[in-house]
């Protein structure tokens, strides 16, 4: 067995490993704050496990996520598939614009099906969506569907999570709930999609604008897009008064 350290973030080290004779897997694992108590660190890196979990395991049964293996609140680890795509911070200005704005729609068309579930992804940046395109798609083998999963909230530490049809076209894949969180406010809506405009400014900046209104007319199939679109435009008159001063 191999490991390798392929992201390292402030709050964990996301390791993929690999098996002879076994499919690769990724395991996200919390770091130890030295600055904090050891009780109140021990606290945090069990919530904020327990609350990743938690929320890849809703936003599956909605949108492509990686399938969760083991969830181990003991040792901080998440333990997930590894998925067989292409990171879009990277890939997306390499397609063709016809290509990129059909992404875009399917990010935008994902994030309503969050929002609507109350889901709130809390760091929507094409760093945090992989793109599987239909020639890996049969490697990956998944799709998620609307069937009833396990609640990750009941697992023992080391059990698996399953229960998925194994078939999926070219899809976008969100990855990192690590700042996600539950909302019904339509004003923590707006902001994920304010940072999300940011991102595509800040990276993809030759095309944002046409890539942001396909973002936007994906989200459009949220049961509350015109209430979220218009704080979106109070959220973003904020952000350019701040950049004022």
């Amino acid at each position: 067995m191999t490991e390798k350290i392929i992201q390292q973030g402030a709050e964990a080290s996301i390791i993929l490993v690999k098996q002879k004779g076994k499919e690769p897997f990724i395991v996200k694992d919390r770091i130890k704050k030295s600055y904090r108590l050891d009780i109140l660190d021990e606290r945090i890196r069990k919530q904020r496990t327990r609350s990743e979990a938690k929320l890849i395991e809703k936003a599956s049964k909605v949108v492509p996520v990686p399938e969760l293996n083991e969830v181990d609140e003991r040792t901080k680890k998440i333990k997930m598939e590894f998925l067989t795509g292409k990171r879009l911070s990277t890939y997306l200005d390499s397609l063709p614009l016809s290509k990129q704005k059909k992404v875009c729609k399917q990010i935008g068309g994902n994030v309503a099906k969050l929002h609507d579930i109350e889901i709130i992804h809390g760091d929507l940046t094409t760093s945090n969506m992989i793109l599987v395109e239909d020639k890996d798609c049969n490697k990956n083998n998944k799709e998620m569907v609307n069937d009833k999963l396990h609640d990750v909230s009941k697992l023992k530490p080391g059990f698996g999570v399953g229960g998925r049809d194994k078939s999926i076209d070219s899809k976008v894949y969100f990855i990192d709930f690590g700042l996600g969180f539950i909302s019904p406010k339509v004003e923590d809506k707006a902001v994920d999609l304010h940072v999300l405009r940011q991102a595509l400014e800040a990276k993809h900046f030759k095309h944002w604008q046409d890539l942001f209104a396909q973002v936007l007319s994906g989200y459009s199939i949220s049961k509350e897009h015109q209430k979220v679109l218009e704080q979106f435009k109070k959220v973003e008159t904020r952000g350019r008064y701040k950049e004022q001063y």
